[in-house]
């Protein structure tokens, strides 16, 4: 049994039955490669394009941003857009954000526009890095979440600061990208992704 293209091996153990089941990162069999979850969480590629996109631009001090329009891309802005990260978020091409525009195109044409947030001319947002990386995935339970937003260290993954947010992926459909303290309250664990400050 093959992984999909763009998904590197390493990170899965073959078992019997010709069962592919992910690295010590997480216990779950897969049972093909056509399952869900297989395909949409591990072999979606982790925001590290999302991350220096909205880093760069806070740093060139622009007003918007495009990204591509995912899932992924659309529930990491939506955190960052409610805790007062990002002004708005509209849909549009990649010539404008035009939400007319956004369903007669093409979906490789198809981008999410941020508008960014500045206090006294200065970015509200500092600084955004993974947490989970393509080497190193990291998952946690409800209770090592816990953890990282009470102050403490879950392993390698250091505690949330003052003002800071930790994006979570978690394998519940209807709240699938949430934060780390909205996760503790829904007892959800998951892919911690990154964190912004």
């Amino acid at each position: 049994m093959q992984a999909p293209a763009g998904f590197h091996e390493r990170n899965l153990v073959k078992c019997e039955a010709g069962e592919l089941k992910v690295g010590e990162g997480i216990n779950r069999t897969l049972s093909s490669p056509n399952n869900s979850f297989f395909s949409k969480t591990l072999c979606m590629p982790l925001p590290h394009d999302l991350c220096s996109s909205i880093q760069n631009a806070f740093r060139a001090r622009l007003a918007r941003v495009s990204v591509p329009h995912t899932t992924q891309n659309l529930g990491i802005l939506s955190i960052l857009l409610r805790h007062g990260f990002l002004t708005s978020l509209t849909r549009g091409t990649i010539v404008s954000p035009n939400p007319g525009a956004f369903p007669l195109v093409g979906s490789s044409q198809k981008r999410i526009w941020a508008q960014l947030k500045y206090r006294e001319d200065l970015p509200v947002l500092s600084e955004m890095k993974l947490i989970s990386k393509p080497s190193k995935r990291v998952y946690m339970d409800p209770g090592r979440i816990r953890l990282i937003c009470s102050g403490r260290r879950a392993g390698v993954t250091k505690p949330i600061g003052m003002g800071e947010i930790v994006v979570v992926r978690t394998f519940d459909k209807e709240n699938e990208w949430v934060e780390a303290r909205e996760a503790v309250a829904l007892k959800l664990g998951g892919e911690v992704i990154c964190r912004a400050r």
